[in-house]
């Protein structure tokens, strides 16, 4: 395996690189803020690191420079983040003041914070300072991690996944909605991971009637998304799963607004209903949706554009007949293995 000095030929990359890995240990705790990560570097030796841990607390510079023992060697050092450092108060102080306050020599940044309230203002604030800046070191793949962050900033909605097991004949249930499992027991894990990654996961009608999922974490350690599940004339028994107000659930319909314990059940319009749904996510600061199912939910989906990633589970077990899995076109860019079934991840 080759080293990060082998692998990247600039040493601003390698230490970007290194600020990277360190940001994704934030995935499933900081949403709706960006997954952050942060490397001081002294005379060629990491001196200091941190990444942003959880929503709320402290952020990667901010743990990164309370990791450095001899703070004297700061305004000798390189920081390299992989956001531009905040300029505002929020629950946090600017991290901009931090680095300002023990006047660092160069703030290297991935990414420009793409929201227009913020975005440039740190970097005015630690040019104003007179620290040396530069942008757009491995920009890239910094995007990449936090494209659920840029989306809801850009784009003004979640970032949306779609998620199916499919035969390797391509069918996705039996006729009749009868459970059958398709995955094997490791895809099962990484979907629990994947849950533990996303804020909120939806449903339709008739996964929740004949699957009776309860859409949490069982299988892996972390955080219990949001459940969504569309009942448009809450037709579903209040004896499922999904009812069980064992995690916050949101139940869309057509009939009526209330409120019992866990469960929210919110009215919407049924014109532009997938658009409707997606704008009120976007109102509760939900920044990534898994839509899981069934066929119909996730091809209503698809046809409307609604989606920006697929996670599709390709099993060696055949069906013969059923409810055919959902038809879809984009960029393949990951084949791999998962046991006995294939893992394809496709982008729109």
């Amino acid at each position: 395996m080759q080293s990060y000095e082998e692998y990247y030929a600039k040493p601003a990359e390698m230490w970007m690189a290194r600020a990277l890995q360190l940001a994704r240990l934030g995935a499933g705790t900081v949403s709706p803020n960006p997954m952050v990560g942060c490397v001081i570097v002294h005379e060629g030796k990491i001196i200091g690191e941190g990444w942003h841990k959880k929503y709320g607390e402290a952020h990667a510079e901010v743990n990164a420079v309370n990791s450095v023992e001899d703070k004297s060697l700061l305004s000798e050092s390189e920081v390299y983040v992989t956001l531009e450092p905040c300029s505002h108060f929020g629950k946090t102080p600017p991290c901009a003041d931090l680095l300002v306050k023990h006047q660092v020599k160069k703030v290297i940044i991935c990414n420009v914070d793409s929201n227009p309230l913020v975005g440039g203002k740190g970097i005015a604030k630690l040019k104003a300072a007179g620290i040396e800046v530069e942008t757009g070191v491995l920009e890239a793949e910094g995007r990449a991690l936090n494209k659920r962050f840029f989306t809801s900033i850009e784009k003004n909605r979640p970032y949306i996944i779609l998620k199916w097991a499919e035969t390797a004949d391509g069918f996705i249930a039996k006729e009749n909605f009868e459970a059958v499992q398709i995955s094997n027991p490791l895809s099962r894990r990484f979907v629990h991971k994947m849950r533990s990654d996303e804020d909120a996961i939806m449903i339709g009608t008739n996964t929740a009637r004949y699957d009776n999922p309860a859409l949490n974490t069982r299988f892996w350690t972390g955080k219990n998304p949001l459940r969504i599940v569309l009942d448009k004339n809450l037709s579903l028994p209040k004896s499922l799963k999904i009812f069980d107000n064992s995690q916050p659930t949101i139940c869309y319909n057509l009939l009526e607004n209330k409120v019992i314990e866990n469960t929210s059940f919110v009215k919407i319009e049924e014109e532009d209903l997938l658009k409707n749904i997606i704008q009120d996510l976007a109102t509760r600061k939900v920044q990534s949706l898994i839509v899981e199912g069934g066929s119909t939910l996730l091809q209503s989906f698809i046809d409307a554009k609604f989606w920006d990633e697929a996670i599709v589970l390709k099993s060696k077990k055949a069906l013969q007949s059923g409810i055919l899995a959902p038809k879809i076109e984009g960029s393949i860019s990951n084949f791999s293995d998962l046991d006995t079934d294939k893992l394809i991840t496709i982008f729109r």
